[in-house]
């Protein structure tokens, strides 16, 4: 059975920096497309960032330049660093995974528990 397991989030002020963590109970986790969603009170989940099997990248507009996505296959693990981080980014996060292609929409096999991100002004 699948499971993710999303660690690092808390509370920041705005221009500080977290770094979430992703761990993968995956036997295959190389040939699994890794992404970031995140969900605001009382809005849709929305993409964050991809990362595909051969570590190319994919980020949603309004993070580009300040979040980095990146994956450890020899760890079953993935991270999303965030620098300057606004109050805007406050959200849970969630990782999620899915066989090889990445995709922008929500078209994930599996999802993670969420971890919360608050950024203060």
């Amino acid at each position: 059975q699948v499971q993710l397991v999303e660690s690092g989030g808390g509370l920041v002020q705005a221009g500080g920096s977290l770094r979430l963590s992703c761990a993968a109970s995956i036997h295959t986790f190389s040939t699994y497309a890794l992404a970031w969603f995140r969900q605001a009170p009382g809005k849709e989940r929305e993409f964050v960032a991809a990362i595909s099997v051969s570590a190319s990248t994919v980020y949603a507009d309004s993070v580009k330049a300040r979040f980095s996505i990146s994956r450890d296959n020899a760890k079953n693990t993935a991270a999303l660093q965030m620098n300057s981080l606004k109050p805007e980014d406050t959200a849970v996060y969630y990782c999620a995974v899915r066989r090889w292609a990445v995709v922008t929409t929500t078209s994930y096999s599996y999802w993670g528990q969420g971890t919360q991100v608050t950024v203060s002004s």
